[in-house]
């Protein structure tokens, strides 16, 4: 399969687990998706180490230990939406002026590229990644990697033109059958995620990872025998077979066996472009 090389702004190119069992997320997920793991050192914070996962000979996403100050503030573990942009710098500028806030100035993360994590005008933390050494995921779009990030927002009026002034992201409304509309997320011409409202109340509008997976149905039964609670499906949908999930550690995904559009194969050129 072909590897990813580059990521243009404004896509989502790397996702990220911190959660509060390193090791035990690390076998859940290898049993859900087959991941395999590299393991570097965190810089100055101890014994610590970033998990890269892998698949298929390419990089997928990480696990990560939680930060002490997330501990501390009581956040729950949960998966990290990484935007791509070709200046940090000035788009943390730009975050500013569009009416969020920088929570963490932008940083170079050794040789692997300089980042900054920027909170939109609707409270969702999301991390910029300017690329030197890694440009994120180098597998996309394929079973066990990253293939969409869906913003979960109850006020997409003040969220979007955030997004549109600080990485170019347009957005799009699209009939989905039945009646469905569903607000795709563009770069350019190309669809790279998705905003929905929250689906209950009381969850928070975030950042919400999605991954392939061949057999939607087994891995939502894996996965609750490995002590993961199944929140939603899995349904059959007109995009294809879904699931949500709560990890053991209590971070939530969802995965999706795509269905191929009507008159070829399944596009690589959707969710994590």
């Amino acid at each position: 399969m072909p590897q990813r090389e580059s990521y243009v702004e404004g896509t989502p190119n790397w996702v990220d687990l911190q959660t509060t069992d390193q090791a035990a997320a690390k076998d859940f997920y290898a049993a859900i998706f087959g991941w395999e793991y590299d393991d570097a050192p965190m810089g100055d914070e101890g014994d610590a180490v970033y998990s890269m996962a892998k698949k298929a000979e390419g990089f997928v996403g990480a696990i990560a230990p939680q930060s002490p100050q997330l501990i501390e503030a009581g956040a729950p573990p949960a998966w990290n939406t990484y935007i791509a942009v070709d200046d940090v710098d000035a788009a943390a500028e730009r975050a500013k002026e569009a009416g969020g806030q920088v929570a963490m100035d932008p940083f170079d993360v050794m040789g692997a590229g300089r980042m900054a994590v920027v909170i939109d005008p609707t409270g969702v933390p999301v991390q910029l990644w300017q690329a030197n050494e890694h440009i994120g995921a180098t597998v996309v779009n394929e079973p066990g990697a990253f293939i969409w990030s869906e913003l979960i927002n109850d006020d997409p009026d003040s969220a979007l033109p955030f997004y549109k002034a600080v990485v170019g992201l347009d957005s799009k409304v699209e009939e989905m059958g039945e009646g469905m509309e569903y607000t795709m997320l563009m770069v350019g011409d190309t669809p790279i995620g998705g905003t929905v409202p929250p689906p209950m109340e009381g969850v928070p509008n975030h950042w919400h990872v999605w991954f392939a997976h061949e057999d939607v149905e087994g891995a939502s039964d894996k996965a609750k025998e490995l002590g993961a609670e199944v929140l939603n499906g899995p349904m059959e949908m007109v995009i294809g077979t879904i699931a949500t999930i709560r990890d053991p550690q209590g971070a939530v995904f969802s995965i999706i066996a795509p269905k191929p559009p009507e008159g070829g194969e399944e596009s690589s050129e959707e969710g994590g472009e």
